[in-house]
């Protein structure tokens, strides 16, 4: 089992809250699979964790945020879904806008024309009313919004 672990995949995510108690989730298709998941990507080599954010936010929104502190890393041990030989780390921020978001939000989950890899959506969704483990895909972001749910 973990054995077989040969590397690690660290992700970077940003955790956006509206102020009222809603946070922004990313509807996704990538590996030709539906996922809800926090905004944000995989780390490259030779960039910081911060560095990283700023270019996913620019990749995913066209505009960046403002990063405001570390909120929670990966503290237990999580095999990567897609890749059998990586475990999984991830570190998330709480961000803001700095501006008015520019880019679509929707109401509706999934809100792409085609499901195709790299079909994105986003919408704001109510933490108090999130279904975690309906809702979220993957574990550790599950572990997070549960976090997240005790403070709101």
């Amino acid at each position: 089992m973990q054995s077989e672990i040969k590397h690690f995949n660290i992700r970077v995510y940003a955790l956006i809250l509206d102020g009222r108690g809603k946070i922004l989730l990313s509807d996704e298709f990538q590996q030709n699979t539906r996922m809800c998941k926090f905004p944000g990507g995989g780390l490259q080599f030779g960039e910081g964790t911060l560095e990283c954010l700023h270019r996913e936010m620019m990749e995913e929104f066209g505009q960046d945020v403002e990063i405001l502190r570390h909120y929670y890393t990966t503290d237990f041990y999580q095999k990567a879904l897609f890749y059998e030989d990586q475990q999984l780390i991830s570190i998330y921020y709480l961000c803001r806008f700095t501006e008015v978001p520019g880019f679509k939000i929707s109401a509706v989950p999934f809100d792409f024309e085609t499901e195709e890899n790299g079909s994105q959506s986003f919408r704001w969704v109510e933490l108090s009313s999130i279904n975690i483990e309906k809702d979220i895909s993957f574990p550790i972001d599950q572990h997070v919004a549960r976090m997240l749910a005790r403070v709101v």
